[in-house]
């Protein structure tokens, strides 16, 4: 009996904590959101991963050749939380918001279809722990 007891409040425990992560991440997305205009259409994904510590989110993409995306990169409720690069499929850095301020979002303009990897880390001056959004749009 006091197995099953342990058993359910081990159930319990980790359905809460699973809701809890699912419920930050839906308002980090929301949050994030706000980083897209009306001229950009969502690629219908939402790129998300909880991060502890040092760990990295890697998301593959494939970005069609004469289109401009927009990459919103954000964790937490305040911009530059989030360090994000993007690599081509050769692993040659394309783009680091550590040089650009941490800005949370930025534009690409791609001419040829191209493969690419997209890493995020917590910043570490600000977060420990929290969930990794990625927003990606196109311009119609």
């Amino acid at each position: 009996m006091r197995r099953i007891v342990l058993l359910l409040i081990a159930t319990v425990s980790l359905s809460l904590i699973s809701f809890n992560s699912q419920a930050q991440c839906d308002t980090i997305a929301t949050v994030c959101a706000q980083h897209f205009s009306q001229d950009y259409l969502s690629d219908g994904q939402e790129y998300r991963a909880l991060l502890l510590d040092d760990q990295t989110a890697e998301f593959h993409l494939t970005l069609y050749g004469g289109s401009i995306y927009r990459f919103g990169a954000c964790s937490g409720l305040d911009d530059g939380n989030l360090l994000f690069r993007l690599y081509d499929d050769q692993r040659n850095e394309i783009f680091s918001n550590r040089n650009h301020e941490l800005a949370p979002y930025w534009d690409f303009e791609i001419e040829s279809t191209l493969d690419v990897i997209v890493e995020a880390n917590l910043n570490p001056q600000k977060a420990s722990s929290g969930c990794a959004v990625l927003l990606v749009g196109f311009k119609p």
